[in-house]
């Protein structure tokens, strides 16, 4: 099994969301010691924003006409999109920044999104192509998003993952928390609290099983 563990934040030691991941990972391999980990950190290796250079990858690969930026580009979301594609189990760490993830994170995933690896279109609509995989977001954010629907519509963070994880054909996507971490000690205390719970329970292989027999 192999698990890829990857961590946007730009705070460092400070961040929330930096310790949930590693939470989740380190509980992953207690249940499952045989796992191989591999680890991608957006905010020291991020990936040059979406560009028309980086739309090469949608043409042949032995295009003449493909320019040395494009062949760049398609070389770099040819290796993120792979190691994706390798990954049985992915951990995501996503701090909320301004109701949206990270834009290091976003980078990332602009270079996931191709047509015939992560998904593809048909005549009766798009159909995703990376299933059987387990997503683990670990979710960071400073206020209280989950609890009212004016807090859900105004986070496009958890939303987001599961909506483009959903179009590349991933059902099994896992949610930790930890909100309302800005919020006073006590707040943060029981932000923390909340999450290593969770986190006990969505990092176990079995974790699936167990909900739908609940």
């Amino acid at each position: 099994m192999k698990l890829l563990h990857v961590d946007s934040s730009i705070n460092g030691a400070n961040s929330v969301s930096r310790k949930l991941t590693k939470d989740v990972v380190a509980q992953w391999l207690r249940e499952n010691p045989d796992t191989q980990v591999e680890y991608l950190d957006l905010s020291v290796e991020t990936p040059s924003h979406f560009s028309s250079d980086a739309m090469g990858f949608r043409l042949p690969p032995s295009d003449a006409a493909l320019s040395e930026a494009q062949q760049r580009e398609n070389a770099l979301s040819e290796t993120l999109v792979s190691q994706f594609l390798a990954a049985d189990v992915i951990v995501i760490g996503a701090p909320l920044y301004n109701f949206a993830i990270p834009s290091q994170l976003k980078a990332w995933i602009d270079r996931l999104a191709q047509a015939g690896r992560t998904f593809k279109y048909t005549e009766n609509g798009p159909v995703g192509l990376a299933g059987g995989k387990t997503i683990i977001a670990a979710l960071s954010r400073g206020g209280i998003y989950s609890t009212s629907e004016a807090g859900q519509a105004m986070e496009h963070q958890e939303s987001y993952l599961k909506t483009v994880f959903g179009f590349f054909g991933v059902t099994d996507i896992r949610i930790v928390r930890a909100e309302g971490t800005d919020m006073g000690p006590d707040n943060r205390s029981k932000a923390f609290e909340t999450a290593e719970t969770c986190i006990k329970a969505v990092a176990t292989r079995s974790f699936e099983a167990e909900t739908e027999a609940a």
